[in-house]
């Protein structure tokens, strides 16, 4: 989910003229994710356009739609989406392994209210999700950029904070989740900094209900390793 020079994007806001969204990186396509890339991806996988997406048409019903950025192997995206069958998910992820692995969930559990678009996020905001439309926003284990001199490339700061906020209905919610503290730190700063948000928290969040564990999640903990929930919501 690469950015760009887009005259949309307000020229006093650089940092999302050069913030991405994902970090490249190698991974095999399994027989199974090209199957699922090749049957299901014409139903599920939306194309990039320059043009804001009517949600009712795309999936068929009224119903609150959430936005993840970045879903990996999409594991957590389709038991969220199965659990939650009342709300709509549209998910973002270059990563062709993760958008077949999601693809493969999709079709093993026959969920229909999953849709994938495998384009950068910020741009994906820019043009496609209508203002004050979404009611949630999921962002989990964004990569921490662990060294000092690469901080300036974490996805969470303040100008896409305000662009997300932008994007959310009155009273909708932004949940982030990262294992790493000084990254939690950060992101708290920067969402109670948002003029628009609220936090639900007097700091971190419990872990929703409807977030589950992640494999490596699990094994985190089982390590003494910590996760922190962010939940905000947009003031009505």
């Amino acid at each position: 989910m690469a950015s760009s020079d887009d005259p949309l994007i307000p020229t006093d806001a650089p940092h999302l003229r050069t913030i991405k969204s994902f970090v490249m990186r190698a991974g095999r396509t399994t027989e199974g994710q090209t199957r699922a890339l090749a049957e299901l991806g014409p139903k599920f996988v939306l194309p990039f356009e320059h043009k804001q997406m009517d949600f009712a048409a795309t999936f068929g019903r009224q119903a609150p739609v959430v936005l993840e950025i970045g879903f990996g192997m999409g594991d957590a995206t389709a038991k969220i989406a199965a659990a939650l069958a009342e709300t709509d998910f549209i998910g973002c992820e270059v990563h062709e392994p993760g958008v077949g692995a999601l693809l493969k969930h999709i079709g093993d559990q026959s969920l229909g209210n999953i849709r994938i678009i495998r384009h950068d996020a910020v741009e994906v905001l820019d043009h496609m999700i209508p203002p004050a439309s979404l009611a949630g926003v999921h962002i989990f284990f964004p990569d921490p950029w662990h060294k000092t001199r690469h901080n300036k490339r974490r996805l969470i700061q303040a100008p896409l904070v305000a662009h997300l906020t932008s994007r959310l209905a009155p009273g909708g919610y932004l949940h982030c989740a990262t294992d790493w503290e000084p990254y939690a730190r950060q992101i708290l700063d920067v969402l109670s900094a948002e003029p628009q948000l609220s936090n639900t928290a007097p700091d971190y969040a419990e872990k929703p209900a409807y977030r589950p564990l992640t494999k490596f999640e699990n094994r985190g903990l089982r390590l003494g390793h910590g996760v922190w929930d962010l939940v905000f919501h947009k003031k009505a």
